[in-house]
């Protein structure tokens, strides 16, 4: 057997092209058909196509396997279009949580604050109750001691005391220190009455206002547990419709692969079928191609000639429009320059109203632009007093409550979360207009980079033990700026 020759095809003689087995014939069709001068290379792969073919047939042709393939693809699509029609419908859910959200930190917040008014009452109740005790328990032993004496002495007859070693003048003494303290020790003994009295009231006063504080600490409890809940439930909806999405995806890449191998198959079969047509057809695009050219050429030259020409009149005309524009910058920077000048005036004024009303209201939660506290509570640092390190604080340090909702204090996207060096859990907030918020000190946060959050959209809760603290440093263009003055602040490094 010569080389170069497939061992297990027959000799074959040559002329025309031999044309695939038609429908209904099988691979022994391939010896009795002409292939032409296309060598044993095609005749090979020809024989194993056509091996393959014949053994898909057997259960499925490449025809129907496509059509298949190309309806569950059209099946996927169809559900992809409706999980985009579920994710429109699960975002206005995730709005509406939102505003929930938002809401829900609202009444925590005016919750915590009646708490602490009810716990500072209470306290306050607690000592008052303490000291009247105190004074009773003084005036009580008092009393008793005089109690005591006085029945020593009811209990000493008459006879007795005549026959006692003092002398008269002495009985007759202690008779008129008894006359006399009766009348007191009643006094005594009422006002005694009036105090236990007071301090019964006192009592039930403390009584209720503890009632009153159990009352509201299980309504902010619910408040936190419902926050719990619709935080969770907006989490479970986002990770839910992208595994859906995913596994959608991941599904019709699949099929994509598998049509493609199928319509692989079907091309390769045509290839040889098409390649004199092709052959022919370029040598009649090369004889086109050039003609074109030479068209193209001709054309060339008598543009060039017309765009000199044009390109002179241009040059004139913009010479005449350079001169014009130059006239009207003059005037534009003139009148430029006296708005400016203008808007600098109003710029000034405007600034000393913001801080001559920030001096007068140095606790205001929000800011002029808008700005809201992340957190309630007291401010312990403000904008450029010296903090714990003994250097000028470049944001606010809030006490708030242990487990305290924390909000967004302006609506923007999450750029950064987590832990950050010394600094514990971190959250940097981007806005519009060059404002970035870095938020610290949270027990835990309930958001991640890339997502959007609205003005008060809760995104974390403080520690739950001690006296956590949170740390708000609001900056425009990379310079720290008050937060307590907000957004609409004046640019600048050191705005106080």
């Amino acid at each position: 057997m010569g080389a170069g020759r497939a061992p297990f095809l027959p000799r074959l003689r040559r002329g025309p092209l031999l044309l695939p087995p038609a429908a209904g014939e099988g691979c022994e069709a391939l010896p009795r058909r002409r292939w032409g001068k296309v060598g044993w290379g095609p005749v090979a792969a020809a024989f194993s196509l056509c091996i393959a073919t014949h053994a898909l047939a057997q259960t499925e042709s490449p025809n129907q396997a496509l059509k298949r393939v190309e309806q569950e693809i059209q099946a996927d699509k169809a559900r992809q279009k409706q999980l985009e029609r579920q994710s429109q419908t699960i975002q206005k859910e995730l709005d509406e949580l939102r505003g929930r959200l938002v809401g829900l930190a609202e009444e925590e917040r005016a919750q915590e604050s009646e708490l602490d008014q009810l716990e500072e009452t209470l306290t306050a109740l607690e000592a008052e109750e303490h000291d009247q005790a105190g004074r009773l328990e003084s005036e009580r032993q008092q009393i008793a001691a005089l109690l005591a004496a006085l029945q020593r002495l009811a209990r000493i007859p008459p006879e007795a005391a005549l026959a006692r070693p003092e002398g008269p003048v002495d009985t007759l003494r202690s008779a008129l220190l008894l006359r006399d303290t009766v009348p007191t020790l009643r006094a005594r003994a009422d006002a005694l009455a009036a105090a236990l009295s007071k301090l019964a009231e006192t009592r039930e006063k403390l009584e209720g206002q503890r009632t009153r504080t159990l009352a509201a600490r299980v309504a902010l409890a619910e408040r936190q547990k419902e926050m719990a809940r619709l935080v969770a439930r907006r989490e479970e909806l986002s990770r839910q419709t992208e595994e859906e999405r995913l596994q959608v995806a991941q599904h019709s890449a699949r099929l994509a692969g598998q049509a493609a191998d199928l319509r692989q198959l079907m091309e390769r079969i045509e290839a040889e079928r098409r390649a004199a047509a092709e052959a022919a057809a370029k040598r009649e695009a090369e004889r086109l191609e050039a003609e074109r050219r030479e068209a193209e050429r001709r054309l060339a030259e008598q543009r060039e000639a017309e765009r000199k020409l044009a390109a002179q009149k241009e040059a004139e005309r913009k010479e005449a429009e350079r001169k014009l524009a130059e006239l009207r910058a003059a005037e534009q920077k003139a009148a430029e320059q006296k708005a400016a000048e203008q808007k600098a005036a109003e710029q000034k004024a405007k600034a000393e109203a913001e801080l001559a009303a920030a001096q007068r209201a140095p606790n205001a939660p929000a800011g002029a632009g808008g700005t809201r506290l992340p957190v309630g509570g007291r401010v312990a640092t403000r904008y450029g007093e010296a903090d714990r390190f003994g250097a000028a604080s470049r944001g606010v340090t809030i006490q708030a409550r242990p487990g305290a909702s924390v909000v967004a204090p302006q609506a923007g996207t999450i750029v950064f979360a987590g832990p950050f060096r010394g600094y514990g859990q971190i959250l940097i907030v981007e806005h519009a207009n060059g404002y970035h918020s870095l938020i610290a000190g949270f027990g835990r946060i309930d958001t991640a980079v890339g997502k959007r959050v609205a003005t008060g959209e809760p995104i974390g809760l403080m520690p739950t033990d001690g006296n956590p603290d949170l740390y708000f440093e609001l900056r425009r263009h990379g310079q720290p700026i008050n937060p307590q003055r907000g957004f609409g602040a004046p640019e600048g490094k050191g705005q106080g």
